[in-house]
């Protein structure tokens, strides 16, 4: 369920020493994210000290800035659960919202996962957005030797680019290709150059449907500029092995079927959760004005967002898929054939 009152949790994520640390420093300083709990893995490995001001028990400080600051021990859920049930009890500030800082080889997916399908979590938090930071100098290099890497780009809703001001500017060139390869969606900051807004990382009205209209702008934006770019692109410049993982969006000019694309994407998950990374679409279905905006992790999608209307002229439905050794045209004839928009004898989920 994605509303309003529940605590979005976001999640910062990037490969060792690609800047998690720096960028979170960063937006902390914000006035506006003083009501910020941060959850790490371990001290010892992140460098908030400096940040930290007083011990409320032995896993959970109290920053400057007034963040609550709590390590992970044991599991997600766990974590979660007790730094909320200190939050109703006054016992540290009353937060607005959770980062999850990763550790360098973490897979985020899991840690998402967890927030979307946790049945106690979900009566509290909704996940927020993935923001993933990419080193400028070894990024490709990375995408290259590690899969972690390409996971944390895969499920990324914003992607930080790093260290451009000493990086090799055909290389920061072709890592953009790169990312954009595996991420047709999330819109790439330079951390050097651009002025980052906090408010653009971690959102506070997530749960609005005025934010999920802008959002779905920017999917749709980024998925056609990026689109064109990996068609210009030529073979010779396609050497980042990426684990199979693949982006792609499917448009269909007529409205969907809501009930036949539900048992569709059912199917799908329940078949191949585990190859479907991250799915964002916006939905023309038969019968309603206004589109429906769907976004999910493997196996769980956010509860559909019921638009006031649409965010651009094209009406289609476009929907974004990030999977794993899916391929793009059984996806679309099986979704075709659930739909009836083609003639075929082949309604299972490929």
């Amino acid at each position: 369920m994605s509303a309003p009152h529940l605590i979005p949790v976001n999640i910062v994520t990037g490969f060792l020493g690609s800047g998690k640390t720096t960028l979170l420093q960063r937006l902390l300083r914000d006035p506006s994210q003083k009501d910020t709990a941060v959850l790490v893995n371990e001290f010892g490995e992140v460098g908030l000290d400096h940040l930290l001001l007083q011990s409320v028990t032995e896993n959970t400080l109290v920053m400057e800035n007034g963040c609550v600051c709590c390590a992970i021990r044991g599991d997600l859920q766990d974590s979660l659960r007790s730094l909320f049930s200190q939050r109703e009890r006054g016992e540290v500030p009353r937060f607005k919202r959770v980062v999850i800082e990763t550790s360098g080889l973490a897979d985020p997916v899991p840690i998402a996962y967890t927030v979307l399908s946790d049945t106690v979590l979900q009566h509290h938090f909704r996940l927020g957005n993935v923001v993933t930071t990419v080193d400028g100098v070894n990024g490709l290099a990375q995408l290259d030797e590690f899969e972690e890497s390409v996971k944390q780009v895969a499920v990324a809703d914003r992607l930080i680019l790093t260290k451009s001001d000493i990086a090799d500017p055909s290389d920061m060139a072709a890592l953009r290709l790169a990312l954009g390869r595996i991420n047709l969606s999330a819109p790439i900051f330079d951390a050097v150059v651009d002025e980052i807004a906090t408010q653009r990382l971690l959102i506070e009205d997530a749960g609005s449907s005025d934010y999920k209209s802008r959002e779905a702008a920017h999917w749709m934006r980024g998925a056609g500029a990026r689109g064109m770019q990996e068609a210009d692109h030529h073979a010779g410049h396609d050497h980042t092995h990426t684990e199979g993982i693949s982006s792609f969006v499917l448009t269909f000019d007529q409205p969907l079927d809501w009930t036949a694309f539900g048992i569709w994407m059912t199917m799908l998950l329940n078949r191949h959760g585990d190859k479907v990374l991250r799915v964002k679409g916006l939905l023309n279905v038969a019968g309603m004005v206004a589109p429906v905006l769907i976004n999910g992790v493997q196996h769980v999608v956010h509860q559909p967002v019921h638009l006031d209307s649409w965010p651009d002229t094209d009406h289609r439905s476009r929907l974004i898929f990030i999977v794993r050794d899916l391929s793009r045209e059984k996806l679309e004839r099986s979704l075709s054939a659930f739909n009836g928009l083609t003639n075929t004898r082949h309604s299972n989920v490929a």
